[in-house]
């Protein structure tokens, strides 16, 4: 179930705090990467056994819950880049098996291991996949869904492109939130300054503030896609950190 805050202190906060709708970087160049291409390789130093997610170390994989059978692995090009791919894994008998890959933005300034409010880095990390949302209808996805006006994102990011859209769909990951909530939802257990309101949202042609963006149609594909009794997650990082 769906649980809301008082919709105008909501989004109030979401405007001023959240990690979404973050802007582009002057100087760099989105990497393209086919749909139902290659998923990003292993990084050096590492390997892929039969049926692992590649570039994942010992440490990463052992942070997936046994339970999950799916992950969507977003790999940061570099430690304080915001380009990133993002590839759908379902987990089936022979083990992780790979849908496309995405382009994907994430924070300005890259990723971070301890994540703080205002920091423009993205979290490092696994977490779980339990709701959604958007300004627009349910595109007819399983996870439950917060359909409202609360997803407007106004202003224009740092090279004055229009944040207009960002919101129309967002997954929330669950970094310092409540799960079960609206992505709407300020409950932030680790405390406000650890930040949070970090999504999977449309994207808007560049870097978030902490986010993960893709395009429209791949934020409908992933909604449809992801499913509650399948326990979805998140993986996310820069390689190096995933390779941990």
């Amino acid at each position: 179930m769906i649980t809301h805050r008082p919709r105008a202190a909501l989004l109030a906060a979401s405007l001023l705090l959240t990690g979404c709708g973050g802007t582009a970087s002057a100087g760099q160049a989105h990497p393209t990467v086919a749909v139902g291409g290659a998923p990003a390789s292993p990084a050096p130093g590492t390997t892929a056994g039969a049926g692992e997610i590649p570039g994942l170390g010992p440490r990463t994989r052992a942070a997936v819950p046994s339970t999950a059978r799916q992950a969507v692995v977003v790999s940061g090009r570099g430690r304080n880049s915001p380009l990133s791919t993002v590839v759908l894994y379902r987990r089936t008998g022979s083990g992780w098996q790979p849908g496309a890959a995405w382009p994907a933005h994430n924070a300005l300034r890259g990723w971070s291991d301890r994540h703080k409010g205002g920091d423009l880095r993205s979290p490092v990390g696994v977490y779980g996949l339990t709701d959604a949302g958007g300004l627009r209808a349910d595109p007819g996805t399983r996870l439950p869904y917060d359909h409202g006006s609360g997803f407007h994102s106004p202003g224009t990011g740092f090279e004055g492109e229009s944040l207009e859209g960002s919101f129309d769909y967002v997954v929330a990951i669950n970094y310092n939130r409540e799960p079960g909530t609206s992505p709407l939802d300020w409950t932030r257990p680790l405390g406000a300054g650890r930040g949070g309101g970090i999504w999977f949202h449309v994207d808007h042609g560049g870097p978030t503030h902490g986010c993960v963006s893709i395009s429209e149609g791949h934020m409908r594909e992933l909604l449809r896609t992801l499913d509650p009794a399948l326990r979805p997650v998140v993986v996310m990082g820069d390689r190096a950190s995933l390779a941990r």
